[in-house]
């Protein structure tokens, strides 16, 4: 029954041998991204509709099968992702439609390319290489899409299969210190290098070649064709493609039953009628009246147009204090997500004097199982408005930001495009509607690529744009929390970066240390900036005659 087939879900989604009735969800190594995933299964295996919410309150086997059982039918199911009628097949995505219109903007260009660097150490097969890559993109239709006009309105256009080139270089002549350098300022260019979106293609591919056996794979795709949930799609299957075609084999890889086109017309169908209503409702109804800016202290006045300069500091959360998170999120029945964003919520209204803030929190929306093995531009950005008013204590503060993530979770399927739309913020130039800062947690697991022959790892690109004012990007890694803030140098110096990064980790050690002490009390100063303040604040101390009033000290 639903025991049984939940068991065999959580077991392949968990990667374990076996799952026992009474074993925990998010103590077996769960968390919400893999919830997510747990629930399309669920619902393509067995018809069963489930929440995130049900899977908070029923995190053991046994009771989350019978409370599935118990439930009612729910009222409006959305249908599976099923190939569309070629008519239908030249729309765009809500999130591409928005997307393209950014890309017309000056400056968004480079802030929505999606670039990766990969090290290659070892006997490299280029020809292999090359197999393969052209294999992904004669895979997937999105990597050889195109945007162009029609009737002044953007459509998709789908290239051939066979239109892929790798871009192959040698560095072999220059020096190891002319090498390097040549190095660093190929990876900032192919980073930067505009795309066309009416031209294609939006995958650039570039292989370098230092010596025999290091190569560096320079890959950059715009986002309007692919997210974060891809590349990891991207890079498994590079891996089967090029271990098959290294040893001669033929493509191992099971045809796509679907392609994003497909999906983006089902977008469309769907999001209308009584589905579109509850989820337009929903939103409605909770950013009505939300601050439309958040205002934190900026070392410059906000300029006239947002122009998505940034740059990147990085920070990471050692072992014990991850610990901690983990334990007081436990305690509280939050997700590590939940208890990293109450915290960044708190800080952003601690900074900005503000009760209320609403931050963007992007969810993978990859809802429908039909569509994991797909690469597409299917992000969503949920705005979350986070209540600090009335003096939370730190578990109240954490129910409140659950109960906040677990309703957005599900009203995802609504596309930020149309959120916006439903609410009509006054529109600026100067900033993003409805959120000016983002937290990320990727959740996605992170591996090096296993490639027969070769050691590959990543080369971190230099980090030159933001689509925000401020971001936190975290992700779990080995126990330790691990990223950093991206933000816009528009407006904050380096300086004023690294103390708001300081301000959190202070803010995260009070927020571990009870759930009872009110949220709004947590330091956010060391007690030696809290010293150095209290000193600049007395100023010197200067001798002067004791024993004579002011006046006397005057007429002398």
């Amino acid at each position: 029954g639903t025991e049984t087939a939940l068991a065999a879900i959580w077991a392949d989604l968990l990667q374990l041998e076996q799952v026992g009735r009474h074993d925990h969800f998010f103590e077996l190594g769960g968390h919400s991204l893999l919830a997510l995933r747990m629930i399309a299964r669920l619902r393509q295996a067995c018809g069963l509709e489930a929440s995130l919410a049900d899977l908070f309150a029923q995190p053991e086997l046994a009771g989350l099968a019978r409370h599935l059982d118990a439930a009612p039918v729910a009222a409006v199911k959305l249908p599976p992702i099923e190939p569309a009628a070629p008519a239908e097949r030249a729309a765009l995505s809500f999130a591409q439609q928005r997307q393209w219109f950014l890309a017309q903007m000056d400056g968004a260009g480079a802030a929505y390319h999606l670039p990766l660097a990969l090290q290659l150490h070892g006997a490299l097969d280029r020809v292999a290489l090359r197999q393969a890559l052209a294999r992904i993109v004669a895979r997937h239709e999105a990597l050889r899409t195109s945007f162009v006009l029609e009737n002044g309105e953007p459509v998709q256009r789908i290239g051939a299969a066979d239109g892929f080139a790798l871009r192959e270089d040698s560095l072999e002549a220059l020096d190891q210190t002319e090498a390097e350098a040549a190095l660093q300022r190929l990876v900032q260019d192919e980073t930067a290098a505009p795309f066309e979106l009416a031209q294609g293609p939006l995958l650039r591919a570039r292989l370098l070649r230092l010596n025999d056996t290091r190569h560096v794979l320079l890959l950059t795709q715009h986002h309007i064709v692919s997210d974060g949930w891809s590349m990891g799609v991207f890079l498994n299957e590079l891996e089967a493609l090029y271990g098959a075609f290294a040893a001669g084999a033929a493509d191992p890889l099971p045809p796509l039953a679907l392609q994003y086109a497909d999906y983006a017309a089902w977008q469309r169908r769907c999001l209308s009628g009584a589905v579109l209503q509850a989820q337009t409702d929903y939103w409605r109804k909770t950013l009505q009246g939300a601050p439309a800016l958040l205002e934190l202290p900026a070392d410059r006045p906000r300029p006239a147009r947002q122009d998505y300069a940034g740059a990147w500091l990085p920070c990471r959360l050692d072992a014990a204090l991850t610990e901690q998170l983990r334990t007081l999120s436990q305690r509280n029945g939050t997700s590590l997500f939940m208890t990293l964003l109450a915290s960044w919520a708190l800080l952003l209204g601690r900074l900005a004097g503000q009760e209320e803030v609403v931050v963007g929190a992007p969810s993978a929306n990859r809802s429908q199982a039909e569509s994991e093995q797909l690469i597409g531009f299917f992000v969503n950005t949920l705005a979350m408005r986070i209540d600090l008013s009335g003096a939370p204590s730190v578990a109240q503060l954490l129910a409140r930001v659950k109960a906040q993530a677990l309703a957005a979770q599900q009203h995802q399927e609504l596309p930020f495009e149309q959120v916006v739309e439903a609410l009509r913020p006054e529109r600026s130039l100067s900033y993003s509607p409805l959120f000016q800062t983002v937290f990320v947690w990727q959740n996605t697991p992170r591996r090096e690529l296993a490639l027969p022959g070769l050691s590959a790892s990543t080369l971190e690109a230099p980090h030159r744009t933001a689509k925000f004012d401020v971001s936190l990007i975290l992700r779990e890694d080995g126990g330790t929390i691990e990223g950093g803030i991206e933000y816009a140098t528009a407006l904050f110096d380096a300086a004023t970066a690294e103390r708001y990064l300081g301000y959190w980790r202070e803010l995260l050690a009070g927020l571990v240390a009870g759930d009872a002490q009110p949220a709004a009390g947590l330091a956010l100063l060391t007690a030696a900036q809290r010293a150095q303040l209290l000193a600049q604040g007395r100023g010197e101390t200067l001798a002067y005659p004791a024993g004579q009033c002011i006046h006397e000290l005057i007429e002398a």
